[in-house]
């Protein structure tokens, strides 16, 4: 028999039913019925009160990209909805499964200017995979159901649930919905054999192969055919910045990073190959430089779950669409083993370089301030490859993915796309509460820091396990770099006057140490990482350090600097 409940209280129902445990929120005005039912759901729902909501849907985002899961978000009308946009564009661009739930006025008051009402159905409209607003306490179950179905199917992405107050108070006989169809949504393009079989022949003909992999073998949780089929073939690979976690960066075919700052073999070799495999990635302008130098030579396979995807940015010979977790396992049951030690062999000058000329004078410097890669190396030597990445953007971001080592997969969790200052204190936190057991280490810039401060409430609140590492060099480093290149050293407005971060951490009661010299770090690192929950290691990094190499702005992707 159903039962008669609010609308506020089929929606704590329907979550439960979704599976969700834990959710990031801020109270207000017009989600309060549904804070009042969810008071009474504390022991199964897990809410984390952050401070600012773009950072609930930060939050969100990190939890959803270790945990596997949707990350859910609760926020009220007007400006605390529209404070979630940041968020909400940052998950589209990186194919984040995030649900956004925001209060909003009543029906009755829709296109009245009410106190903070907005129109978040389309102001949210280009950056969601779906929206909907909820007039209805009969349309509840059915609009999260849907919503979550749609999040996490197909390419993921963020779903935006606009929740009047009448249909938060309004009662219903609420029945749990089960959505997995939609007409007019297919989730999982239909794989066309011919064309899987016209794939295999070119990679069984290919004398010079190279696969980019990039977030889409992590989303398809499809590591371990991506080894096999790399195995099989023997084929080298390149990383997307998204996609370093996928292969481990031990394992002998991952050649490193793709991009604007990756390494210099994978970069060089795209335009040497004969056939690039893309495997779950966009072709993104960072990775790919000048689109109309790149990878001319080579024939193009490209294995996607969006049809979107295909000849946006590069033409594609032969596009392989589905799931890659089923479309590799099927490539792979068709190609033949291969031999391709040469062509393996050839990355190893290019390594040999980068190895001597930039990552030793990186990590080993003879003398001076403090590196940026060094500390990254250092932490990531310390937790034996094991830990959770997770970084903020500029310079930090740069210098952790590189210097970062990846044992495991989902192990990297950044702002790719949108590129989000401030995104990465937020998605720490979200992180810890994937509940891995494994480390949550944190590499901010003292900008991004300053954007989320704040935050240090939640972690001091949560006692959110996470091990913050400021790189600070006392300006905005990424602008700063740019700015040394191509702007004459004009520094305009990078320079940063800094507070006294250990004071500030004393503040929210959380355990903090500065490291200046040298000598000094791995016993600051060695004290963080084994404290029980929250740490905050500032280290006093060279003010003027600068990321190589580079492949800079209009450039081929084969035309990386070594030095600036």
């Amino acid at each position: 028999m159903k039962e008669k409940i609010t609308g506020a209280e089929a929606l704590m129902r329907s979550l439960e039913h979704e599976g969700v445990e834990t959710l990031f929120g801020y109270p207000g005005g017009s989600i309060m019925p549904v804070y009042d039912a969810l008071y009474d759901h504390r022991d199964t729902l897990n809410h984390i009160l952050v401070r600012h909501e773009q950072c609930a849907a930060h939050a969100a985002q990190g939890y959803a990209r270790v945990s596997g899961k949707v990350g859910v978000c609760l926020v009220t009308s007007g400006p605390g909805a529209t404070n979630t946009i940041t968020g909400i564009a940052d998950a589209m661009m990186d194919s984040t499964p995030i649900v956004v739930i925001a209060g909003q006025v009543g029906a009755g008051f829709l296109g009245t200017d009410a106190f903070q009402e907005v129109d978040l159905v389309g102001v949210t409209q280009p950056i969601t995979k779906w929206n909907y607003q909820i007039r209805r306490a009969e349309d509840v179950a059915w609009a999260v159901s849907r919503a979550f179905y749609i999040a996490r199917s197909g390419r993921p992405g963020p779903v935006v649930l606009d929740f009047t107050k009448n249909a938060q108070t309004d009662t219903v006989d609420y029945e749990p919905k089960d959505v997995d169809f939609i007409r007019s949504y297919v989730p999982e393009p239909e794989t066309d054999p011919v064309l899987l079989d016209e794939a295999a022949r070119l990679i069984d003909s290919a004398r010079k192969p190279l696969a980019l992999v990039g977030q889409g073998v992590e989303l398809g949780n499809a590591q371990e055919e991506l080894k096999a089929f790399l195995e099989k073939a023997n084929i080298p690979c390149g990383c997307t910045l998204l996609g370093l976690s996928a292969i481990p960066t031990a394992h002998p075919l991952n050649k490193g990073m793709l991009g604007m700052h990756g390494n210099l073999g994978p970069n060089i070799k795209t335009n040497e190959c004969d056939v690039l495999i893309a495997i779950g990635m966009r072709f993104d302008d960072r990775v790919t430089g000048r689109l109309d130098a790149y990878a001319k030579q080579a024939k193009v396979i490209h294995l996607d779950i969006d049809p979107a995807e295909i000849n946006k940015n590069v033409p594609v010979d032969i596009p392989v669409m589905g799931d890659c977790k089923k479309t590799l396992r099927l490539l792979t049951e068709k190609i033949s083993p291969a031999d391709h030690s040469e062509w393996i062999g050839s990355f190893r000058e290019y390594e040999t370089t980068e190895q001597t000329r930039v990552i030793e004078p990186e990590i080993h410097p003879a003398a001076g301030p403090l590196n940026m890669g060094e500390v990254v190396r250092a932490v990531s030597d310390a937790t034996r490859n094991e830990a959770i990445l997770v970084t903020d953007v500029g310079q930090n971001q740069m210098m952790a993915a590189r210097y970062f080592q990846y044992g495991k997969p989902r192990s990297i969790v950044t702002s790719g796309g949108l590129g989000t200052m401030g995104f990465g204190l937020p998605a720490a936190i979200g992180a810890t509460f994937a509940r891995t057991g494994r480390p949550v280490c944190l590499f901010v810039g003292d900008g991004g820091i300053q954007m989320v401060l704040q935050e240090l409430g939640t972690v001091m609140e949560q006692k959110a396990p996470v091990k913050i590492i400021l790189l600070n060099n006392n300006f905005l480093g990424n602008v700063r770099q740019w700015q040394a290149m191509f702007f004459g050293h004009r520094y305009s407005f990078t320079p940063m006057l800094n507070p006294d971060y250990q004071q500030i951490s004393a503040a929210y009661g959380i355990p903090s140490r500065r490291v200046m010299e040298r000598a000094e770090l791995a016993g600051a690192v060695r004290e963080m990482l084994t404290s029980d929950g929250p740490f905050f290691l500032e280290a006093c990094v060279v003010e003027e350090g600068n990321v190589m190499p580079m492949t800079t702005p209009g450039s081929s992707v084969d035309e990386m600097l070594l030095e600036c």
